[in-house]
């Protein structure tokens, strides 16, 4: 079974414009996010799928494999689907080209529902911290005893209507995995009612039935939307090199 990273790097980004090619501790983001993708050994390859002609100089001045796709690509699931019109893979895996903290232990943890041939898409949670619970920049996810997906939401979910407290809410991570068969299907299918109201494309699978499975993992990320977010990664970067660096 042929597992393929897609790493769709945009580099016209509103909020943070060029932020694929920012540098965190001195490495531009996209390097930081390919090399830890590639890390992973289930990955058969890893690509970063764009539509900036500066990215594409970017990744051949590093060796890394690139492909142009649509500038007109509304999502990441809609330019991992272009790659697949083109490269082929039994899965594909969408890396989101923002997210400098991914670990080799995110994919392994994403790859594992996809094992079971009934599951068709998969992502990640992770425990949500309690300054995020409000915040309805972290999504959050609610699922079934066999980990599909019951809802994503902005709001608060579970609402703890008694105040009990000790909820377990869990923040999503927006890493994929998709059978070639439903990636196919998603860019036909028409943007979805709830997809509209909470901006969230991963409801789109859920409006049309098509079960999402969900692995919880204790590593949690930050996505770089805001320079605040940047500032934020950096300081956990080095505070990572500190600490290796103290190690004897």
């Amino acid at each position: 079974m042929r597992i393929l990273g897609v790493i769709p790097a945009r580099l016209a980004s509103t909020r943070l414009p060029r932020k694929v090619l920012r540098e965190i501790s001195g490495e531009p983001m996209l390097a930081l996010v390919y090399r830890a993708a590639r890390a992973c050994t289930q990955l058969d390859q890893v690509l970063i799928a764009t539509d900036s002609e500066e990215v594409m100089e970017f990744a051949e001045s590093r060796s890394f494999p690139a492909v142009f796709t649509p500038e007109d690509c509304a999502s990441g699931s809609d330019r991992v689907y272009a790659v697949a019109q083109s490269i082929a893979a039994d899965i594909y895996v969408n890396i989101q080209g923002d997210e400098p903290l991914l670990r080799p232990e995110h994919l392994d943890a994403l790859l594992e529902p996809m094992a079971r041939p009934e599951v068709e898409v998969a992502t990640l949670s992770t425990p949500c911290l309690p300054d995020l619970i409000k915040n309805p920049n972290a999504v959050k996810v609610v699922t079934a005893a066999d980990g599909r997906a019951l809802y994503f939401s902005r709001a608060t979910i579970p609402f703890d209507r008694d105040g009990v407290g000790n909820v377990p809410y869990q923040k999503h991570l927006g890493f994929y995995a998709y059978r070639k068969e439903v990636l196919n299907r998603f860019p036909k299918l028409p943007p979805s009612r709830l997809e509209t109201i909470e901006r969230l494309e991963q409801l789109r699978f859920l409006e049309n039935g098509i079960s999402v499975y969900v692995t919880s993992t204790p590593f949690d990320t930050v996505g770089v939307d805001t320079e605040e977010d940047l500032v934020a990664v950096e300081k956990i970067l080095q505070a990572q090199k500190d600490k290796q660096a103290q190690t004897p």
